[in-house]
């Protein structure tokens, strides 16, 4: 792999060792040991990350140790007492990460997407696919689930997200815990079905109730089952593509917002 710059390494360090929205100096801390790298001591979070990231690069030749650190910071499971913590060191760390290849997903997990050449058009395609949508009426869920992915231009994870928030939905509307056809077929199929979209009150409502348990059913199949599961190198998708994917899962959210929860005897 290529190593970071010494830009790429600041812009990293300073993401994480934000003032406001950072690490804290005592998680720094054992992070840095727990990622088997040098602590230079006390400092700014900032500088003191720095130093760590550029002496375990330099002396290895590497940026495993700088990887793995990253990982075990956004290991999602740190965040469980301060839930809110976790987005704005993931979206201020991605914004650093898009300029080295690589993106934080929401799992924790390090993925690679193609480099941004720069500050100003990362944030200029970011600005002009947000109008676009925005210009579509997308839902704001949808977009709330795939901001840092669309911000680093990554718009194949971002059909990831966008469809992971339909599943969310789903999860809050009904209680399941389910996920895919599974929670497809409990939340919006059966007689009657836990989330109705219309009154069900005749055959062309009820066609409509089973016609959009499929429409969900295909989304999740086609968009979310294939990028989990195949190499990003196989799977293409054009800013095109993930404006129009974008759409209908923002049509799908509005459906389940106005959906009913018929009562069951």
């Amino acid at each position: 792999m290529p190593l970071f710059t010494a830009a790429e390494l600041e812009a990293i360090a300073d993401a994480l060792g934000d003032t406001n929205s950072g690490l804290t100096g005592r998680e720094i801390e054992f992070l840095i040991n727990a990622s088997q790298m040098v602590d230079p001591g006390p400092d700014t979070k900032a500088r003191r990350l720095y130093n760590a990231f550029a002496e375990s690069q330099n002396s290895r030749q590497a940026r495993t140790h700088i990887l793995a650190f990253i990982r075990k910071a956004m290991a999602p499971a740190r965040y469980a007492r301060e839930p809110g913590r976790y987005e704005p060191i993931r979206a201020n760390l991605n914004r650093a990460l898009a300029f080295a290849g690589l993106v934080v997903e929401d799992s924790g997990a390090l993925s690679s997407v193609a480099r941004a050449a720069n500050l100003p058009e990362a944030q200029r395609r970011a600005n002009e696919l947000r109008r676009d949508l925005e210009g579509r009426g997308v839902h704001p869920d949808v977009l709330a689930f795939c901001r840092a992915e669309l911000l680093a231009e990554d718009y194949f994870h971002a059909v990831q997200e966008a469809v992971k928030s339909v599943a969310a939905k789903l999860r809050v509307c009904t209680g399941l815990t389910d996920d895919g056809a599974i929670l497809v077929d409990r939340s919006l199929g059966g007689t009657p079905p836990m989330l109705a979209i219309n009154s069900l009150a005749s055959g062309s409502e009820r066609s409509e109730q089973s016609g959009f348990a499929n429409l969900v059913r295909g989304t999740f199949g086609m968009f979310r089952n294939p990028t989990a599961h195949e190499p990003r190198v196989h799977w293409p998708m054009t800013i095109a593509d993930a404006e129009d994917l974008l759409t209908l899962v923002s049509m799908i959210h509005r459906r389940l917002d106005a959906a009913i929860m018929p009562p069951r005897t």
